[in-house]
């Protein structure tokens, strides 16, 4: 058997696969308890996420594919996400998006950054006991976010987006704290009750000010300069962009006061001196607006926002469908038109194998997919793109070994041409205790990868976490979207010779 190596080099992890069991959270009594309480223990996910994508984009050497990757780690972010890719606010051509990777190529990554921030965002709060305050914060954020994003656009701002992610998470230290507080936000709201100011009581229970909370996380989850400058209270900020963020709750909390206050005619002026609007126009874009910021918090998920938000109008309230139940047969042909598109003309090699390992992930419905390259020693595969891999981060890589003696999983997988359908029942020889230490001892799918008919790697899929039986169907759509990859490859060889 002849191997060729993978150019790259990776990172060599342990793969521990258990799952830590819950811990009750107390109260912190501090400013930097309440920061490392909801990034560690309340809000890991959306930790991990903001950093990793934080990191990509300032990585020079990292691109789409990294993105869609720290996209996919998680399931229900990513139909999420693709759902709000399809809405016609992010998808005016209504292209059809089902795979992460062609919504990051037609929408671009800028965008697809926004929603994955957003979307991550409220699936951590979301699903936490949310009180009736959490609620008004979720609804103002977005509310807010729209209108600022809105009036940016109108004002040829270079990137919309960024203000709409300042603004969705200007008051990201009241919203994280109000939906996983518990005594504390009895004792303000009791403060409150009594004739104290939101800032005074927040003072007098806690130590410090939520915008202080808000400023804190900003930092630790690298959120921008943009988020981290409108959080800062400052009298006179020179920040054009900084004002479109206040501006945006500025209009929010001028629609409670109803269109006939002077909140609003303030408003109303401010935004006709900036995008030089008639008055008639920009009063039509602000109740547009409401609507659009009530119909994304449907999206995500976040049903008591958006009532809030359309309640302000005195609008029809739209309850959302329940999302349809994904049929796998359906979304394989989905998928698979998609990677046929991708190979009927010069194409983007890693953006056909995202969208491969994409169709086994999603399309199959496996719990953990990864594609291995084949390392300088011809000793191990390592890691090029995962799925599913419960680990620590995202900068930690899974790597498999490779034995001749004992014969191992991989190292029989690479000396064939075809899938390989391992079993414990069947191949209990092949399963080494390093095997087993690593991935388990689970059915799984094994496709050797191919270049110049040399094998250089493998896509490896497998339910271990579910447990969920495999099937033949199962393994022939495996077989289909293993094979798009070699034929891609082999094409991709032949476009550059």
């Amino acid at each position: 058997m002849t191997l060729e190596s993978d150019p790259l080099k990776l990172d060599l992890i342990a793969f521990n696969p258990e799952v830590v069991p819950p811990k009750v959270i107390a109260e912190p009594l501090s400013l930097n308890g309440w920061t490392h309480v909801l990034c560690n223990e309340e809000m890991p996910i959306f930790s991990n996420t903001a950093l990793s994508i934080h990191n990509i984009l300032n990585d020079d050497r990292k691109g789409a594919m990294d993105l869609a990757s720290v996209i996919l780690q998680d399931p229900n972010l990513t139909v999420k996400l693709l759902k709000m890719s399809n809405t016609p606010h992010y998808n005016p051509s209504r292209q059809r998006m089902v795979t992460v990777s062609r919504a990051i190529v037609l929408i671009g990554s800028d965008i697809i950054r926004e929603l994955t921030l957003v979307c991550s965002f409220f699936e951590s709060i979301l699903s936490a006991t949310n009180r009736h305050q959490a609620n008004e914060e979720i609804a103002q954020a977005i509310h807010a976010a729209v209108q600022a994003k809105s009036i940016a656009q109108l004002t040829n701002d270079a990137s919309p987006e960024e203000v709409f992610i300042a603004t969705l998470l200007n008051h990201i230290g009241s919203i994280s704290f109000w939906c996983f507080c518990g005594e504390q936000g009895e004792r303000i709201q009791a403060q409150v009750n009594k004739g104290s100011s939101h800032e005074n009581a927040e003072k007098k229970v806690l130590g410090f000010k939520l915008t202080e909370l808000g400023a804190s996380l900003s930092k630790a989850w690298k959120l921008g300069a943009l988020v981290e400058e409108s959080i800062k209270p400052v009298l006179f900020p020179k920040n054009p962009r900084v004002d479109l963020v206040h501006l945006g709750y500025e209009i929010t909390d001028a629609l409670k006061e109803g269109v006939k206050s002077k909140k609003y005619e303030v408003c109303v002026k401010k935004i006709e001196e900036l995008t030089q609007q008639s008055k008639q126009a920009i009063v039509e874009n602000l109740q547009n607006n409401t609507d659009t910021a009530a119909d994304i918090a449907r999206q995500f998920g976040a049903a008591d926002a958006a009532m809030l938000i359309q309640s302000r109008l005195n609008r029809t309230i739209i309850i959302e469908e329940p999302a349809p139940v994904v049929d796998k047969k359906q979304l394989q042909l989905q998928i698979s038109q998609d990677i046929a598109s991708i190979i009927s003309a010069p194409f983007d090699i890693n953006l056909l194998l995202e969208t491969v390992l994409e169709g086994v992930h999603r399309g199959i419905g496996m719990d953990r997919t990864v594609f291995s390259l084949l390392a300088s020693d011809k000793q191990s595969l390592k890691e090029k793109l995962s799925l599913g891999w419960r680990k620590e981060s995202y900068e930690h890589k899974v790597v498999f070994h490779i034995s001749e003696t004992p014969l191992n999983l991989f190292f029989h997988a690479l000396s064939g041409t075809q899938a390989f359908w391992p079993k414990p029942s069947v191949n209990a020889r092949l399963y080494t205790l390093r095997d087993i230490n690593m991935i388990g001892k689970n059915e799984c799918f094994i496709m050797p990868v191919f270049s110049n008919k040399k094998p250089i790697g493998l896509i490896y899929a497998d339910r271990g976490i579910s447990g969920e039986p495999l099937t033949e169907d199962d393994f022939n759509a495996f077989k289909y979207f293993t094979q798009q990859a070699n034929i891609g490859l082999m094409l991709y060889r032949m476009q550059r010779s």
